[in-house]
């Protein structure tokens, strides 16, 4: 797999005025399993978002989530990509922007294409793809409360 993400980042020059700031084929392409490879695009710590500042923080290091903030990666899911059931504690936002994959929901699945979205909700969940093509898709993680159900509280796993 060769996932390439072109990301455009705006920021202000000394005077003000609205600028690129970075413009570039993304470098930091990892992966976290078999068949699977990411880059992350960009992280912030905290909430409401401080716009200020020069940092390029898609170096800041980060697990699949970012306590307090957000990390906005796309993943490339390739067939046959290794199983990985997760909770997170995030409200994940994600746009399938090529190909399609299957999400396994404690048994339920759900087949999702390029151009459906999804909102995850701390939902236990596995990415399956049995298809002949890899499946790319962005993804903005934002923390979240853990998760609770009847009194349980259902955190982060996996």
């Amino acid at each position: 797999m060769a996932l390439q993400v072109r990301r455009v980042i705006t920021g202000h020059d000394a005077n003000g005025k609205a600028i690129v700031k970075i413009d570039e084929v993304m470098k930091n392409v990892g992966s976290s399993r078999p068949g699977a490879s990411s880059a992350v695009i960009w992280t912030t710590n905290t909430a409401p978002v401080n716009n200020d500042g020069q940092d390029d923080t898609a170096a800041r290091k980060v697990g699949t989530t970012l306590a307090g903030g957000t990390v906005f990666r796309v993943v490339e899911f390739g067939p046959g990509v290794s199983p990985r059931n997760h909770r997170t504690d995030s409200i994940d936002y994600a746009v399938v922007m090529s190909g399609q994959i299957d999400m396994d929901l404690d048994g339920t699945v759900v087949t999702i294409k390029q151009g459906d979205v999804l909102v995850q909700r701390g939902t236990i969940h596995n990415w399956i793809n049995r298809y002949n093509e890899p499946c790319v898709i962005a993804f903005a993680l934002i923390d979240a409360k853990p998760v609770e159900v009847g009194g349980k509280r259902l955190d982060a796993d996996g």
